[in-house]
């Protein structure tokens, strides 16, 4: 075997994950519902907490001076969903389709079948995001791009965690079958009240207080308040949420090949994880 080979075989063939990424997005074309699905929860969610957001600024001092707060939580937190949705969305595509085995059987390795996934979660975030910001500029004068360079740590940070919950997610789904798809769209909703996207961490029990800071995207709507509110970008906050990213990200996808290997041992790729 020729040397441009055996290096091929042992490192990422981009040509395999730019496959993979086809795949899906010629998938996400020929199916409005499956576009109109990307936008429609989206604007849906701005329009109606934008309202709200208008209507206690009028009557809360406080939400006066920090206006945008509620409706800037609101678009993170998206970020943050719909980034695991889109990650989860593209791994069951393939599972419905039973083609896992194929996938299994073919030269493409996992760590490039899970790179084609973050990719596909980020354009699948871009069709329904970007509509919901210009929204958001447009009825309620809100520029979430006005952030600045803030916003990449706030994305970044999201991003990261949305595809530690994705990978492990599609690993659980593999391994116990569809059955447990249900998982893929309730299992983040765990973090909506520890993760405190709408009120600060004082807000809980002091010892509540301990699993919030255990959860990397705490501190990426602690930072957003900081900046919204204060004024200051607090990198510490962002430091620290990146740390906790690292490592759940890395146990994500130990854990993926781990319930990887235990599928093909009981032979349920075959069976779409049936």
């Amino acid at each position: 075997m020729s040397e441009p080979a055996v290096a091929e075989g042992r490192g990422i063939a981009l040509h395999r994950v730019g496959a993979m990424i086809l795949r899906h997005w010629y998938l996400l074309l020929s199916s409005w519902p499956r576009l109109l699905e990307l936008t429609y929860w989206p604007a849906l969610q701005i329009i109606t907490w934008g309202f709200l957001q208008s209507y206690i600024a009028q009557n809360d001092s406080f939400f006066a001076r920090a206006g945008g707060t509620l409706i800037g939580a609101v678009i993170l937190w998206d970020i943050l969903f719909r980034g695991q949705l889109g990650f989860s969305i593209s791994f069951l595509e393939e599972m419905w389709a039973r083609n896992l085995g194929n996938l299994m059987m073919s030269p493409l390795k996992p760590i490039e079948l899970l790179i084609a996934m973050m990719v596909m979660s980020l354009i699948r975030l871009a069709i329904g995001v970007i509509p919901m910001t210009l929204l958001a500029l447009f009825f309620f004068d809100f520029n979430f791009y006005a952030i600045g360079l803030p916003l990449i740590a706030f994305f970044c940070n999201l991003i990261f965690t949305s595809w530690s919950v994705g990978i492990l997610i599609s690993g659980l789904v593999l391994r116990n079958g569809l059955g447990a798809e249900s998982i893929v769209w309730t299992l983040m909703f765990v973090m909506l009240p520890l993760a405190c996207i709408y009120y600060p961490v004082s807000v809980l029990p002091p010892w509540l207080q301990y699993v919030a800071w255990a959860l990397p995207p705490t501190y990426v709507f602690e930072g957003m308040r900081a900046l919204l509110i204060d004024r200051t970008f607090r990198a510490d906050l962002m430091l620290d949420s990146l740390v906790i990213n690292a490592v759940l990200f890395v146990a994500s996808f130990v854990i993926f090949l781990a319930l990887l290997r235990s599928a093909k041992r009981h032979g349920s790729l075959l069976g779409g994880g049936e």
